[in-house]
């Protein structure tokens, strides 16, 4: 083989290894839903929410606390509404770990 297809087959090797993960996350097979309690602030709302769906993550048989990182999680939703009461978030997402 000439160097310059050797060389080719190398660059290319290393393209899909690096575009191929070794540690590709595993997901949970359904997603879990978790709201918070009212509050004056959006941020807290969406603290408490977020606190919330990791407590069910963790209280989920199968799973635990590697499972409950909203960062980690696939198609995450956050819906907050806001009423005289303050305003609520809802966070739903499928857990996922590394």
């Amino acid at each position: 083989m000439p160097p310059v297809t050797k060389l080719s087959l190398a660059v290319l090797a290393m393209a899909v290894a690096l575009l191929t993960p070794a540690d590709a996350a595993t997901c949970h097979d359904k997603a879990i839903s978790a709201r918070g309690e009212p509050a004056r602030f959006e941020w807290l709302a969406k603290t408490k929410a977020r606190a919330n769906w990791r407590r069910q993550v963790r209280a989920t048989t199968g799973l635990g606390t590697d499972w409950a990182v909203w960062a980690q999680a696939a198609d995450t939703e956050e819906r907050c509404l806001s009423g005289p009461a303050g305003v609520l978030c809802i966070f739903t997402g499928t857990p996922c770990k590394p």
